[in-house]
């Protein structure tokens, strides 16, 4: 979620619906909106911030230390309990704090007449089916500027800033249009081809770096009565997470960046014709699970852990997700792409990994200092070293996983990041353009394709199409690679 993002059951929006949840969150111009914001709280007016507090060297962000505090955390793949240890954090260190925390699937549909009458929480982990679309917050002014918690000191060396203890890439996704940072993803997420290392023993096979070995372990799997793949056909947009990283491995990260800032014909990039291609022949050759096209992610997880298909395209929120059914001796494991041949452009292990768990303080959030302290102490080793000891994933702290026990798919998400080097790859699109990213290429293009209802040209032709629609669309706002 996140994605995100983002993960778990989120589907997207169309376009119309685009404009209603704009219009529902105030972010389109609403005459008497000023009116109504002014009545919302009866108390204090809802622009009223609370006052700052004493700044010191264990307070730099200058939190008032009696001023209440309201936090909301989607629950989904990482549950809550990582937030509500943090959260006890905060109010040991402000006993006078009132911190109220709720948690939620459903974020749009709770929090949307909240920015509407200008009392949002103070922090939000916006993710989940119905994450709010950051790029319409961002576009609207409706995000505090982080840059204050990135300057801060972090927590274990006061010498250090908190943005120079972060993995790399993560204050830029946080960023739209240059410098301000609207965005905090906490979590790390290692995306890729995931499986279960016994499984493919079990097939005296080892994981395919070429398309043509790809196939064959699938015939492998299938002379076994196991399918090469399935995927969460209900919810396509998860087949990105191996296929994006593939384009970038065969024709180069540009052809990625082309895709993101909707350059025409983007899509059109001989490097993304032979993956749709190579996708294809999945289906074609019946490598795919059979009923795939009607299973959601925790379905497809499922049928991948009982056995019944040898890989899937996921993050590494799968292994937390799927713990439930999956078996002590599954030995899950993430793999980076494969690719087509020795002719691609990137060596094999390019593999997408970004930030995910964005958190967000509003732009009229009652205490965002209190918001960006809360952010600040989950981004401490202990906070960080919590999260991924009970759920398996990394945060965006670099490091912080000395003296943790990792599970395999943990250990694997870290090797896979260490044989990538340099050549981790981290698509914009899904956070730029939800809508398109979810909707449109995922379940209109992808889904039909690997459902079998689009050949790879039609599919390829139809996500150009909506690209287009999607770059000359004014009521939406565009951003590039800077």
């Amino acid at each position: 979620m996140g994605s995100t993002s983002a993960h778990s059951d989120h589907e997207g929006v169309g376009r119309r619906d685009l404009i209603k949840r704009s219009a529902a969150l105030g972010l389109i111009a609403v005459p008497t909106m000023s009116f109504l914001s002014a009545c919302a709280s009866g108390d204090s007016g809802s622009d009223e911030k609370v006052d700052k507090g004493k700044k010191s060297k264990e307070n730099p962000l200058a939190v008032n230390e009696s001023a209440p505090l309201e936090i909301v955390i989607f629950d989904g793949g990482f549950g809550t309990k990582y937030a509500e240890d943090a959260k006890a954090v905060y109010e040991q260190k402000f006993p006078k704090s009132k911190v109220k925390f709720s948690s939620t699937q459903k974020i749009q549909s709770v929090l949307q007449p909240r920015f509407n009458q200008g009392t949002p929480p103070d922090l939000i982990d916006n993710s989940g089916a119905e994450q709010m679309d950051m790029g319409v917050l961002v576009g609207k002014k409706q995000l505090a500027d982080l840059t204050p918690l990135l300057d801060a000191p972090s927590v274990d060396d006061p010498s250090k800033k908190v943005r120079d203890t972060l993995r790399p890439g993560v204050v830029e996704m946080g960023q739209f249009d240059g410098d301000p940072i609207w965005i905090m993803y906490y979590a790390y997420t290692v995306y890729g081809v995931w499986y279960s290392q016994k499984a493919l023993e079990s097939l005296d096979a080892t994981y395919p770096e070429t398309w043509d070995d790809m196939l064959a372990v699938c015939a492998k799997a299938k002379k076994k009565g196991m399918a090469g793949w399935t995927y969460a056909g209900k919810h396509p947009y998860y087949l990105p997470f191996s296929l994006y990283p593939m384009i970038a491995k065969v024709g180069g990260r540009e052809v990625l960046d082309a895709i993101d800032n909707l350059e025409p014909n983007a899509w059109k990039h001989p490097a993304v014709k032979t993956c749709f291609e190579a996708y294809y022949e999945l289906f074609k050759k019946g490598y795919i699970l059979k009923g795939t096209p009607g299973l959601d992610h925790i379905q497809s997880q499922t049928a991948w852990t009982e056995g019944k298909a040898l890989f899937i395209p996921n993050g590494s929120w799968v292994e937390n997700e799927a713990a439930k059914t999956m078996p002590k001796d599954f030995a899950c494991t993430v793999s980076a792409p494969t690719g087509i041949d020795s002719s691609d452009k990137m060596p094999f292990g390019t593999i997408w990994a970004s930030g995910g768990e964005p958190f967000i303080v509003p732009a009229k959030a009652k205490n965002p200092d209190g918001g960006m302290e809360q952010l600040r102490i989950m981004l401490s080793e202990a906070s960080s070293k919590n999260f991924t000891k009970s759920v398996k994933s990394l945060t965006a702290l670099d490091g912080g996983t000395d003296g943790i026990e990792l599970t395999p798919g943990l250990t694997s998400a870290i090797a896979a990041l260490e044989k990538a080097g340099d050549n981790v790859v981290n698509p914009r699109i899904q956070d730029w353009y939800v809508a398109l990213q979810k909707e449109k290429i995922g379940v209109g293009g992808l889904g039909e394709m690997m459902a079998g209802r689009l050949t790879p040209a039609e599919a390829i032709k139809k996500i150009q199409g909506y690209a287009d629609e999607a770059a000359k669309d004014d009521t939406i706002k565009h951003y590039k690679h800077q």
